[in-house]
C-alpha cells in the first residue's frame, strides 16, 4: 500500500491523471521486482518501455520536422538520436525524480538501481507508453513535448559532448582536449568517478558519472556550457 500511494505522488509530478493507475504501477515495477516477487515477467515495465519508445520516436520525430525545416534528413536523424539516447532520457526522469517511485527488487535496491541511467530512461519510456495507453497520442504527445522537448538544444549535448567539446576547442583554440579520472568512490558494484577535462594544463570542465565514460561525457558536458556562458 505504501508504494501505491507514493506512486500515486508520480501522477502530480508528471502531470497527468490516470484512468488506469494500474498503467503507471506496471511502468515503475522493475522485473528485478517481478522476479523477486514470483510475478509473470510481462508484469514489469519492459513492454510498456517497448511502446514507449515507439511513441517518443514518433512525436520526436514529428517535432523536429515541424520545427527544424532547413535541417537535412541526416541532421534530424541525428537530432533524433541525441534526444532520445539513454542519458538524455536518464536526465529527462531525474527531473522527475523517477528513480525514487521504481518498484525494485531488494538486490537491485542495494546496487543503486534508483540511480543507474539504464533503469531510470527505461522507466521513463515505460511512463509515454503508459500514458498512451491510458490516454491516446494526444496526452502521450503533450507529456513527451513538456519533458523531453522543453529544451532540444540543451538536451542535445548528452548524446557526445566529448565530440562537440572537441570541434569547439578545434575551431578556437590549438590542442586536444584530454581527460583525467580524478577520483572513484564506492563499492565495486556501485562505483562513482570524477572527471576533469583539460586543455594544455588548463582546466575546462570537471564531472561525476557512474562509469569513466559518464564522467568524462559530464566533465565535456560541463566545459560546453561554461564556454557558451563565457562569450
Amino acid at each position: 500500500m505504501n508504494n501505491l500511494k507514493k506512486i500515486k505522488e508520480l501522477e502530480q509530478i508528471i502531470g497527468y491523471r490516470f484512468r488506469d493507475f494500474e498503467l503507471l504501477v506496471m511502468a515503475m515495477r522493475h522485473s528485478s521486482y517481478t522476479n523477486e516477487h514470483k510475478m509473470s515477467r510481462l508484469e514489469c515495465n519492459e513492454r510498456l518501455e517497448f511502446l514507449g519508445d515507439a511513441v517518443l520516436e514518433a512525436v520526436t520525430s514529428e517535432y523536429l520536422y515541424g520545427n527544424y525545416q532547413d535541417k537535412s534528413e541526416g541532421e534530424l536523424t541525428k537530432m533524433r538520436a541525441s534526444l532520445v539516447c539513454e542519458p538524455t532520457l536518464a536526465y529527462d526522469a531525474r527531473e522527475l525524480d523517477l528513480g525514487s517511485f521504481l518498484l525494485l527488487g531488494k538486490g537491485e535496491e542495494a546496487t543503486g538501481g534508483r540511480g543507474r541511467d539504464s533503469i531510470t530512461s527505461d522507466a521513463f519510456e515505460s511512463v509515454i507508453g503508459a500514458i498512451f495507453l491510458d490516454g491516446g497520442f494526444a496526452n502521450a504527445k503533450e507529456f513527451v513535448l513538456a519533458h523531453v522537448l522543453d529544451d532540444v538544444e540543451h538536451k542535445q549535448l548528452f548524446y557526445d559532448s566529448k565530440t562537440i567539446l572537441q570541434e569547439i576547442i578545434q575551431g578556437e583554440k590549438e590542442g586536444d582536449v584530454t581527460y583525467v579520472i580524478t577520483g572513484e568512490n564506492g563499492p565495486d558494484h556501485d562505483k562513482s568517478f570524477e572527471a576533469e577535462a583539460f586543455v594544455g594544463q588548463e582546466r575546462i570542465g570537471a564531472g561525476s558519472g557512474r562509469t569513466k565514460k559518464a564522467a568524462e561525457q559530464q566533465a565535456a558536458y560541463d566545459a560546453i556550457c561554461r564556454l557558451k556562458k563565457s562569450r
